[in-house]
C-alpha cells in the first residue's frame, strides 16, 4: 500500500482542536464533483466519506513560521527543530518582536539554517511593519492572500495555497504545482505523464467552486492499494501433431481472477 501524507498537514495542522468544515459543505461539494466528473466520482467512491479538516489554533503568524521551519525536511527532523525553536520562547511560537530580538546564533543553535533564519526574520519584520497584514489576512480574497504571503522570503505560491486550504478553509483552491495532486490525476485519468499546470486548469474548470475538496480526494487516493495488473496471456506456438489440452471452465476464467 502506498502511503501519502498531505504536506500541509505538517505545516498548518496539529493533533488538537480539529475544526472540520460543516458536513453540509462537504456533501454539497461531493455532489457537485460527482456530477461534473465521472472519473473523479469513481475515485470518490473508492476513498469514501470526505474528512477534510482545517485547523485554526494559534495565530496566522504561528502557522506561517511553522511552514518555514518544515520546508525541505523530513517530518521527524522538522518536528525536532520546531520543538527546540519553541523552547526558546517558553514552548510557543515567538511574537514578531521576540523573534527579531533573537540573535542568529541562537536560532542556529536549535538547528535552523542561516537561510531559514533569514526567512523567519523577514516574516517577523513584515508582520511588525504591517507590510504583511497578518491579523486580517482572512478578510482578503485568495489572490490577495497569495500575493501578500509570497512577498515573504521563502514563502512560495504552494505554501500560500496550503495556508488558504488548511488554515482558512477556502473552498476553491487547486495547488497546480503539488506533486501529489499531479500524480493522483495522472493515475486516475491514465495519463502518460503528470499533467502540467495548464492541463490542471482544465480539470479545475470542471470542479469549481470545490477544488479544495477535489484536491483532498486526489491526495487521499494515493493512500489506496495499488490495483494489481493482470499479465497478458502468452500464446505458445502449436506443435504439429500435438493435441490441444481440454480447457476447463476454471482455466477459461482464470485470467479474470485476481489474487486477493
Amino acid at each position: 500500500m502506498r502511503t501519502f501524507i498531505t504536506p500541509a498537514a505538517l505545516y498548518f495542522r496539529s493533533p488538537a482542536f480539529p475544526l472540520p468544515l460543516p458536513n453540509s459543505m462537504h456533501r454539497s461539494a461531493v455532489r457537485h464533483l460527482k456530477r461534473s466528473d465521472p472519473r473523479l466520482a469513481a475515485l470518490i467512491e473508492r476513498v469514501g466519506p470526505c474528512r477534510f479538516e482545517t485547523r485554526s489554533e494559534g495565530t496566522h503568524f504561528d502557522a506561517v513560521a511553522r511552514a518555514i521551519v518544515y520546508q525541505q525536511l523530513s517530518t521527524k527532523a522538522a518536528s525536532t527543530i520546531l520543538s527546540r525553536f519553541h523552547a526558546l520562547y517558553g514552548a510557543r511560537t515567538p511574537t514578531p518582536d521576540e523573534l527579531l530580538s533573537t540573535p542568529p546564533e541562537t536560532l542556529r543553535s536549535v538547528g535552523l539554517s542561516r537561510q531559514k533564519s533569514a526567512y523567519l526574520y523577514d516574516l517577523a519584520g513584515r508582520t511588525k511593519s504591517g507590510a504583511l497584514p497578518m491579523d486580517t489576512l482572512q478578510d482578503l480574497d485568495d489572490t490577495e492572500i497569495i500575493a501578500a504571503l509570497t512577498g515573504v522570503k521563502g514563502v512560495g505560491r504552494w505554501t500560500a495555497q496550503m495556508f488558504l486550504m488548511f488554515r482558512l478553509g477556502r473552498p476553491d483552491v487547486l495547488p497546480e504545482l503539488d506533486l501529489g495532486v499531479r500524480k493522483a490525476i495522472q493515475l486516475a485519468y491514465m495519463m502518460r505523464k503528470m499533467p502540467t499546470p495548464r492541463q490542471l486548469a482544465i480539470f479545475a474548470a470542471r470542479w469549481r467552486p470545490h477544488c479544495t475538496i477535489a484536491s483532498w480526494y486526489l491526495w487521499r487516493s494515493l493512500d489506496l492499494p495499488k490495483a494489481e495488473e493482470t499479465k497478458p496471456s502468452v500464446k505458445r506456438p502449436a506443435v504439429k501433431g500435438q493435441r490441444k489440452p481440454m480447457r476447463t471452465a476454471t482455466k477459461r476464467n482464470s485470467q479474470f481472477i485476481r489474487n486477493p
